[in-house]
């Protein structure tokens, strides 16, 4: 479906035809009509599908039709992070390009002089506000923020959020709203935590859900399973035979972040990284430079996994497996974004095998293995032994349990059965004795 077969305002659809904008996703599609008749939404939908645009657009496409207040906040958009926040304020500019139409993005890290900014921004009544629980709560507890006349109300990555710990922060904030305004639940994921927060916050919701927790199709996957010590030269190998352009590497820690960046500016390669020891201002000038092409690769822990909105990242390299399958999906759902294709690889050491296997299991089906170079020597075998590993053991540990009650069964009958033979004789030798006792007066007699 096209997008002016749905939307309305022109000065919209002039702003997704500059940006090339035709046709809309599967997400925008289901979601876009029912924002524009005014329902609560529920909705579930992959990383990279366009689930900004599904909700940012019916809003813009309302606000520009005319009939809301001016000088107030509008809509208020819920983000876990800073950089997610960026993100979508960064859509909104380029889709409300032609429209009277004011944003603000609300975060923390920043300079006072930002802080400042940010409250003249709210106090002046700013049309889509963008934040973070946290800053926007510290804004709101000021008292010059007023949320009284907001009509949208929108989570995005809602389970991040709960992940995060912000649900009260978040029923804080929608305490300040009116009854009436709308509410608009986005999730990659759906677990329970997000059903309740649904039926706390929601009004006879229209719910989506589009491939939930799987990745786009474009994204070539596979792994190397290898040894850990093994893994930078496997790394080096790749970009050998593929020069690096557009690369994100996760690792699972800030500290390995810093190590393996380090290793990879040996090779003189235009290396950044991201994590959560950079300030606001380093983490911005990272992410610009690799837009514009300064930083080829960019080494980060998860902190980026969902907080940046780049079409044409060609590679996405797992250095450690996510401990969570969720955080696996959003990681190379970093590739393959807007149509486009995209390769994902994954580093699989021994101890990983287990947490890959329930990725497979995520997944339902296998990500195909890659030969490790032989000149690096003998690799692990890798046979889903995670499972097997749990299977076998509570196998084992059965058939000894078995073996061991088994024995203890017989050990126990042959005690029982001497307990027994003991009272018989105890009973028989009481008897006896009885039997004499009573016998003995008659005998005296004789």
């Amino acid at each position: 479906m096209r997008f002016d077969e749905i939307l309305t305002n022109d000065d919209v659809l002039d702003g997704l035809w500059d940006m090339h904008f035709d046709e809309c996703t599967p997400i925008q599609e289901q979601t876009i009509p029912p924002v524009l008749e005014g329902n609560d939404l529920l909705a579930c939908a992959q990383t990279g599908t366009g689930k900004t645009a599904a909700y940012l657009l019916p809003v813009i496409n309302m606000l520009a039709d005319g009939g809301y207040p001016n000088d107030s906040v509008n809509c208020v958009v819920m983000a876990p992070t800073r950089e997610l926040a960026q993100q979508i304020d960064r859509q909104l500019q380029g889709f409300a390009y032609f429209m009277p139409v004011s944003g603000i993005a609300i975060y923390g890290g920043t300079d006072g002089h930002t802080y400042e900014q940010q409250r003249k921004s709210l106090k002046m009544g700013a049309d889509i506000v963008i934040a973070t629980p946290g800053r926007l709560l510290s804004h709101l507890s000021m008292g010059y923020v007023d949320l009284s006349k907001v009509s949208f109300f929108i989570l995005d990555e809602a389970d991040r959020m709960l992940d995060m710990g912000f649900f009260e922060d978040i029923m804080q904030i929608y305490a300040h709203l009116p009854k009436n305004a709308q509410v608009l639940m986005f999730s990659a994921t759906m677990p329970p935590k997000i059903q309740q927060m649904a039926n706390k916050i929601l009004k006879n919701p229209v719910e989506i859900k589009i491939a939930v927790s799987k990745p786009a199709e474009k994204i070539e996957q596979s792994a190397y399973i290898c040894f850990d010590n093994q893994k930078l030269s496997i790394l080096k190998n790749i970009f050998k035979e593929s020069p690096p352009q557009r690369v994100v590497i996760f690792s699972s820690s800030k500290l390995k972040v810093k190590e393996l960046a380090r290793e990879l500016r040996k090779l003189k390669l235009n290396i950044g990284e991201m994590h959560s020891d950079l300030d606001q201002n380093l983490r911005e000038e990272v992410m610009l430079d690799f837009k514009a092409g300064r930083i080829n690769v960019v080494v980060a822990t998860d902190i980026i996994s969902r907080g940046i909105d780049i079409d044409d990242i060609e590679l996405v390299i797992n250095y450690d497996v996510p401990h969570d399958p969720e955080d696996y999906v959003h990681r190379i759902g970093r590739t393959a974004r807007a149509n486009r294709e995209g390769r994902a690889v994954t580093f699989v050491s021994k101890d990983d095998f287990y947490r890959f296997a329930q990725i497979e299991k995520l997944l339902e089906q296998p990500v195909p293995k890659a030969d490790v170079p032989k000149e690096l020597g003998e690799v692990p075998v890798y046979t889903n032994f995670g499972n097997q590993r749990r299977k076998s053991g509570r196998t084992k540990y059965s058939k000894f349990k078995r073996a061991s009650n088994s024995s203890n069964n017989s050990q126990n009958l042959k005690n029982s059965a001497a307990k027994q033979d003991a009272r018989n004789y105890k009973r028989t030798s009481h008897s006896g004795r009885r039997a004499k006792s009573k016998a003995s007066p008659m005998d005296s007699t004789k």
